[in-house]
């Protein structure tokens, strides 16, 4: 193969040089290098151990780097030119880091189960499979196109069973296991049934059947006991029912006033047994441990937010013969309660609801029915209609409903009507509050409307104009005979409550928090199957059983149908059907599970499309195994803690901020789990995460306000027209939705794969948005023509680097762009690193003309720094310099220290403190040198002249002043 992997000449005509790097000639450029590399495995990352471990010789001796993306959903409608922003972040990062001595995994997959494709199959009938691996290949061939150093070895889908076989692996690892309290991490489920048979621990509190033991239970209620022990356990969970569509939505994807996204039909909120797993069990390290990543703090925040640790206090309340249990942040407040409120679904709603009102029942208490039953009963059904966001809308008017009884407040012996609201959810604490409305602004809100007392508990300042006080103060009106927190700050306030609470037997002090369980069911097709089978008649017919490992994977079956069963849109007690559930041949299955062939029925809901994106950065270690998870051996290669008290994790991780909490969660709850089953050596997934920024372009708005193509708007006498029509321009994220999108292939089609990277690498510090603007990128592809201008003559072709010396102005230039194009690549700040090499280029350009030779080792170092940012052309240059091997392997150059530092510094010459003139002076002048310099400047010379001259201030290396009479 010759050196060179494209012809070398360019096929323009006319008045252009015939070897001048135009973008015909860079496309022919690029497609060679990009077949070359396929052919040669420039970029197959070698693994210590097993099947891809070939060539780890040549990589034994160097530390190593994993860098990755966040996993792409195939979309039928490719990338724009906002997505490769990361992708093309991080290609860049890894080829530097390569060429710096690292072993670099830069590896990419897909995230390929999901909604587009399933909605996709049930308008056409078409299998979501066939759309998405079109997509996947579509989107596969422009990554290849801009030239990204995938190791494609390592390449695979979600959707592949020989993947999804692992994620159902690691659900049967959540299945089977339990969180151990005192130990503070997950525990195999077997353990926790030894100890209960040895009597060594008592079950949680609430599994056991009331007044029963362990030991009276026969085998199936301790198998219920156990289960509900499990990280991943079945329950009924209030969800978004949307009958019209027949399927159960995300809240995501209902509107605020309670409608679906999609189809804007009705949705409900209605019980429904679901999988969940346990995260709150890991909730405190999950927040805890967000100290030892190196992620954007901004991110980190987001995450607190989202966990929404509290501090408080549970607090008892006697209502007949139950008891109400209330979490608050301000037990300190508990002498301003003046009543509760109960989340419309809280369980002991039923319960607690009178036969009849009272005889003296405010009517406005009551809704107008002739029953509390019958108050509560539609009130519930409105609730169920509204989502959580609209429930927890800010000044939206306050309703409810009494239950017909009260509570005692412990601490002034207050009757306190209990009521349901749907302003308190059943996610958050309890699911029940104390309402206070003195200091709260719903409680004063719903107070309001129902005519209930108002008591103060914080001294509001003079100048309060009423309303809810909700700032800080000294304690009022809180004090009985036991008991005063008058004049006390909030601090004090709450730890004596809290003390006399505990005392007395009405709560305890206790940290809550806002996350909840994990809802993991979803009734459609396209996901991974779940592992799990339930026996189809017996006593213990609804309890669900794992397969075995050997029966890995679950394969997902072809069904004719991929619709789920709707419903009449009000028809809010219907009822979910997975499709799955239409495939009668795979559901029913006979299983010898230990106790003899049995039939079973298969569990018809599939995972979340979470599932398979939670734990791929793994599988990019171990591609191909499929005897376990991982290789040990590669998980602590690629992964593991590089120091003690290091996370792990991978080294870059780079991704879109509206990932910042549900993935990322997501993915750190399910490794912490393998962490404390032995699976991995890793704490954390990710130890370094960077989001980079949104690409914005140039969008367009009709006299309607409707968004007009931008690709057919033309500019006119400073107008812009759509089909000769004024529009508006505005700036947008780019997207469908604005009519703005632009594609790399259209870039790459007008310029090339080399100068799209570099303009786009060139807009902006990685983490920062940036606009987009076409006409800028020429700017781009004109750098890059001069430095092919640098290394090769336009006219002849020939090489221009000789076996010529440097002078010092150029050492210098090329020296100090090494040390700041490093500086760039390492920060992820690779506008600056162009902006260096820029520089360098416009110096060599003007130091050397056409026609002169070009030191060689200047001429090399040039290819060197553009080489992450634009591959082919380094290539291309690399070679025709007469190197045999890719310049992927070649070494990124160091900076030599003697030529940063400067010879001559400039000084500030200064008369009467105003500066007057800045003169240059040796670096290491003295003041003495500094004021000759200065006296001989013309412009100081004619201010001194005829002046008295009192003082001259001289510091070296920064001012002179001249202090005249």
């Amino acid at each position: 193969m010759s050196q060179t992997a494209s012809p070398s000449t360019d096929p323009s005509t006319g008045g252009v040089p015939p070897h001048r790097y135009t973008p015909a000639l860079a496309q022919q450029i690029e497609l060679a290098w990009q077949d070359r590399w396929d052919a040669e495995g420039t970029f197959h990352t070698p693994n210590p151990v097993g099947p891809l471990s070939e060539g780890f010789d040549r990589v034994a001796d160097r530390p190593k780097a994993f860098v990755m993306d966040m996993f792409p959903y195939p979309s039928g409608d490719g990338l724009h030119v906002g997505h490769p922003l990361g992708y093309l972040g991080t290609d860049v990062t890894s080829r530097f880091l390569r060429m710096d001595g690292r072993n670099v995994l830069h590896p990419m997959g897909y995230d390929a189960f999901g909604l587009p494709a399933e909605q996709y199959a049930v308008q056409t009938g078409q299998h979501p499979r066939v759309t998405t691996e079109a997509n996947i290949a579509a989107i596969s061939r422009q990554l290849r196109r801009l030239g990204v150093d995938h190791d494609t070895r390592r390449t695979f889908a979600t959707i592949d069973p020989g993947y999804y076989k692992w994620t159902q692996w690691i659900f049967r690892q959540v299945f089977e296991a339990w969180f151990d309290e005192a130990a503070g991490k997950a525990r195999p489920i077997a353990e926790l049934v030894a100890e209960l048979d040895a009597g060594t621990r008592e079950p949680a509190p609430g599994t056991l059947p009331e007044g029963r033991s362990w030991a009276d239970l026969d085998a199936v209620e301790r198998r219920r006991v156990v289960d509900a022990h499990r990280l991943a356990y079945l329950n009924q969970a209030p969800v978004n029912w949307a009958p019209g569509l027949g399927t159960v939505l995300s809240n995501e994807e209902v509107t605020a006033d309670g409608r679906s996204e999609r189809g804007n039909f009705p949705v409900f909120r209605r019980p429904l047994t679901q999988w969940k797993m346990r995260i709150t069990a890991y909730a405190e390290r999950l927040l805890t441990d967000l100290d030892r990543l190196d992620w954007p703090d901004s991110l980190k925040q987001m995450q607190r937010n989202w966990i929404g640790r509290s501090t408080g206090a549970r607090i008892r309340f006697g209502v007949g013969g139950e008891q109400v249990e209330v979490f608050t942040t301000r037990p300190d407040t508990l002498f301003g309660a003046t009543y509760l409120v109960l989340a419309p679904e809280h369980p002991l709603v039923e319960t607690l609801t009178a036969a009849q009102w009272p005889a003296d029942a405010d009517p406005r208490w009551t809704a107008g029915a002739a029953t509390p039953a019958e108050a509560v009963a539609a009130y519930q059904l409105q609730a169920s209609r509204r989502s959580e966001l609209e429930r927890q809308t800010e000044g939206r008017d306050k309703t409810g409903v009494w239950l017909g009884v009260s509570a005692v407040n412990p601490l002034t012996g207050r009757d306190l009507p209990v009521f349901i609201a749907d302003y308190v959810l059943t996610g958050y604490g309890t699911g029940a509050i104390m309402a206070v409305p003195g200091e709260d602004t719903r409680d004063w809100e719903f107070a309001q409307v129902f005519g209930l007392p108002v008591v103060r508990t914080v001294q509001p300042p003079a100048d309060f104009d009423g309303g809810a006080w909700t700032g800080g103060g000294p304690m009022i009106n809180s004090s009985n005979e036991q008991l005063s927190l008058d004049g006390l700050d909030k601090a004090a306030a709450i730890a004596t409550v809290t003390e006399w609470l505990v005392a007395h037997g009405h709560g305890e002090a206790t940290t809550t928090y806002k996350l909840r369980d994990w809802l993991f069911s979803r009734q459609r097709y396209w996901g991974e199957p779940f592992p799990i089978v339930y026996a189809v008649d017996g006593p213990d017919a609804d309890l669900p059983v794992a397969v075995p490992e050997s029966l890995l994977p679950v394969l997902l079956p072809d069904v004719d149908d991929y619709s789920p069963k709707t419903f009449a849109d009000d028809d809010a007690d219907s009822k979910p059907e997975p499709p799955l559930s239409r495939a009668t041949d795979w559901t029913t299955v006979t299983l010898d599970l230990g106790d003899g062939p049995r039939t079973y029925r298969r569990e018809t809901n599939t995972m979340p499309n979470w599932a398979g994106s939670c734990w791929y950065y793994l599988r990019y270690a171990d591609p191909t195994n499929d005897q376990v998870l991982v290789d040990p051996e590669l998980e602590r290669y690629w992964l593991g803690p590089q120091e003690p008290g290091d996370v792990g994790g991978v080294d870059l991780y780079v991704g879109g901020v509206e990932h910042a909490v549900l993935h990322l969660l997501y993915a750190r709850f399910w490794h912490k789990i393998l962490f404390d089953l032995g699976h991995v050596s890793s704490e954390e997934p990710f130890r370094r995460l960077v989001n980079q920024g949104y690409i914005s372009a140039f969008a367009y708005t009709d006299a309607r306000g409707f968004y007009v193509p931008a690709a057919e708007v033309v500019e006119s006498d400073g107008q812009f027209l759509y089909q000769g029509q004024p529009v508006d321009r505005e700036y947008g994220k780019i997207g469908k939705s604005l009519k703005n999108v632009i594609t790399p292939d259209e870039m790459v089609d007008a310029f090339g794969a080399d100068t799209f990277r570099v303009y786009e690498m060139s807009t902006g510090p990685l983490d920062q948005s940036r606009p987009w603007e076409t006409k800028a990128v020429v700017g781009s592809q004109r750098l890059l023509q001069r430095i092919w201008r640098v290394v090769v003559d336009e006219e002849t072709g020939a090489v221009r680097a000789g076996d010529v010396e440097p002078d010092a102005d150029t050492s210098r230039a090329l020296n100090r762009a090494v040390e700041a194009v490093r500086d760039g690549m390492t920060t992820l700040r690779f506008n600056i690193a162009i902006a260096r090499i820029t520089e360098l280029t416009n110096h060599l350009t003007s130091a050397y003309q056409p026609g002169a030779a070009v030191p060689r080792p200047v001429a090399e170092t040039l290819v060197l720094l553009v080489a992450p940012l634009a591959p082919h052309l380094a290539e291309e240059l690399w070679a025709r310099l007469g190197h045999p091997d890719s310049v992927a392997w070649a070494s990124f150059p160091v900076a030599d220290p003697q030529w940063l530092v400067d010879d001559t510094v400039e000084v500030a010459v200064q008369v009467n403190g105003k500066v007057r003139a800045q003169v240059k002076v040796p670096a290491d002048a003295d003041a003495a040198v500094l004021e000759a310099a200065a006296r001989a400047d013309e412009r100081i010379a004619g201010h001194l002249d005829g002046a008295t001259v009192r003082r001259v201030v001289a510091v070296p290396g920064r001012l002179v002043n001249f202090v005249l009479g």
